[in-house]
């Protein structure tokens, strides 16, 4: 299939299903068309975790493809990205209403507009891609890899304007498909997103008006596309191996302790018994280090002796507690901060290793632009400060360590300190227990696994509610604890692998691919303008 053969692949509607598919499609005007939009993007929503079921994407992507071709000018294709892309964020992201009820009396208010208005903000990203595209003037097949380019660009954006929001990009849809989820080794996940518009997309193509050659030319080429990344992926599983770190024991605590009595005063001290009586669970004999969730010990455990002595009584010998804690300024001493921290303390009492969390969450940990926003806004109840930057730790029996704490496994290529010696494996606490059961845990626990593949590292994953867990450095669970199921796992340490492509380059490769893509969608409509 040559160049030549696919560029002359029409965009105008031809007969047949397809055909009437996406003539429909693109004859839709006013609210007809809103509401398509809308309701394509909630169908693939349905390929994020927790369903994971992809063949949504086989109408969705071709769905807004053949909306972009219907646009009568940049406003409108800007409004099918836009309200495809409000469909597909508002089936994502329905679980962060469960926040707000943990207190409904005081944030109930504010549901429509942390689901409505989040999706319809993180929208403009989705809006923006469809309106590049139309602005390319790009027709034909090449559309498919100018409109994957422009995705892919904006989904990058998305990861750091505004401090940035990458949550669910189009690529996680794989973490249903292991073999392909491979691929996030070389390109990451937003390269997967490339991919995964291109797959796609490219079927859109089966409605142009072109001969029956060019429209399986450019079916090939997306099945092509697949089936390499299927063939990488089972490759680079079946080399997996099952090392381990030897003389490492790893127990992840999880009590289930519900939101709306985490913090309640009074429980407070029956909390941290909770965790002293599933950390000593049978078993404990045989492992070296515990690990709690994000702010399990509810106590000031850098100023309280007291009660830092009893996390450090159920310290295995010669190993440590590794949990999550506030932790605040010296009294006395402005002015007055608070950190969102992971503490690693020894059987003597001793704080040995600290990491205060660097990538805060807006509105829940601190409330952006506060001169101009009611304090009311602030779901966390206080404002944290940020730490000084992404730590690799070398604690006592431990490889180094990258720790990360909830929100900040959500980033590609910002889990690791550039800066910093390599670690060994990633750790994350969270608490999950903001989200409720809903599809909120799935799609952290998939984010979470993406960065182990991404990186080549392990991931330990220690939650309050759910769902703790372990991956090797090819993303395999080795180690689960269900959500909303109180206890504990012991597993062992995967070794990590040498740093892959995406762990020594970064974003730079998905970046460069999406300019690859954009040059092939320019040299495609150029020849097919040569051939018309």
């Amino acid at each position: 299939m040559s160049l030549a053969d696919l560029a002359v692949t029409r965009s105008s509607p031809a007969s047949g299903w397809f055909g009437t598919a996406a003539g429909g499609l693109a004859a839709l005007a006013g609210w007809k068309r809103r509401a398509v939009a809308i309701a394509l993007g909630a169908l693939g929503a349905l390929a994020l975790p927790p369903v994971g079921f992809l063949p949504v994407l086989l109408i969705a992507l071709p769905g807004l493809v053949w909306l972009l071709d219907g646009s009568p000018n940049r406003r409108a294709a800007f409004g099918a990205g836009w309200w495809w892309g409000l469909g597909w964020f508002l089936v994502g992201l329905y679980w962060i209403a469960n926040a707000l009820l943990i207190e409904p009396e005081k944030f109930g208010w504010m549901i429509p507009f942390a689901t409505l208005g989040l999706s319809s903000v993180v929208a403009v990203f989705t809006g923006t891609a469809t309106w590049l595209t139309r602005l390319s003037g790009v027709t034909g097949v090449g559309r498919v890899p100018v409109l994957a380019s422009a995705w892919t660009l904006m989904e990058w954006a998305r990861s750091w304007v505004l401090t940035g929001f990458p949550w669910n990009p189009l690529g996680s849809v794989w973490d249903a498909a292991a073999p392909v989820l491979q691929a996030g080794a070389l390109m990451g996940v937003f390269g997967l997103s490339l991919f995964t518009l291109l797959v796609f997309g490219l079927l859109a193509t089966l409605a142009d008006s072109a001969p029956r050659r060019q429209k399986i030319g450019a079916v090939t080429v997306s099945l092509l596309l697949l089936a390499a990344a299927f063939g990488y992926g089972t490759l680079r599983l079946a080399a997996a191996n099952d090392d381990s770190v030897s003389d490492v024991r790893l127990r992840l605590v999880q009590p289930a302790i519900g939101q709306s009595h985490k913090w309640r005063e009074d429980l407070r001290e029956a909390h941290l018994q909770a965790y002293l009586q599933l950390s000593k669970a049978p078993g404990w004999d045989k492992v070296t280090h515990l690990i709690w969730p994000e702010t399990a010990a509810p106590f000031l455990l850098d100023h309280d002796d007291a009660h830092r002595a009893m996390v450090a009584s159920v310290a295995p010998p010669g190993g440590m507690v590794l949990t999550g804690a506030p932790r605040v300024t010296p009294q006395g001493v402005a002015p007055f901060r608070v950190w969102n921290s992971l503490m690693a303390i020894d059987g003597a009492s001793q704080l040995v290793g600290l990491y205060d969390k660097v990538h805060l969450v807006p509105f829940g940990e601190y409330v952006p632009f506060r001169a101009i926003l009611p304090a009311a806004v602030n779901i966390g109840g206080m404002d944290f400060s940020p730490g000084a930057g992404l730590r690799t730790l070398t604690l006592p029996g431990l490889p180094p360590v990258s720790p990360l704490i909830c929100y900040e496994a959500i980033f590609p290529a910002e889990v690791v300190g550039r800066d910093q010696p390599r670690p060994a494996w990633l750790l994350t606490i969270t608490n999950d227990g903001w989200f409720g059961h809903s599809a909120g845990p799935y799609q952290h626990l998939a984010a979470g696994r993406m960065r182990a593949i991404e990186e080549g590292l392990p991931l330990v994953r220690a939650a309050n509610t759910g769902i703790s867990a372990v991956f090797d450095a090819w993303g395999r669970e080795l180690a689960r604890l269900e959500l909303g199921h109180r206890g504990i796992v012991d597993a062992v340490l995967p070794k990590p692998l040498p740093p892959t492509l995406f762990a020594l380059y970064g974003n730079t490769l998905p970046l460069a691919l999406s300019l690859l893509c954009t040059m092939i969608g320019l040299a495609l409509c150029r020849v097919q303008r040569r051939a018309d």
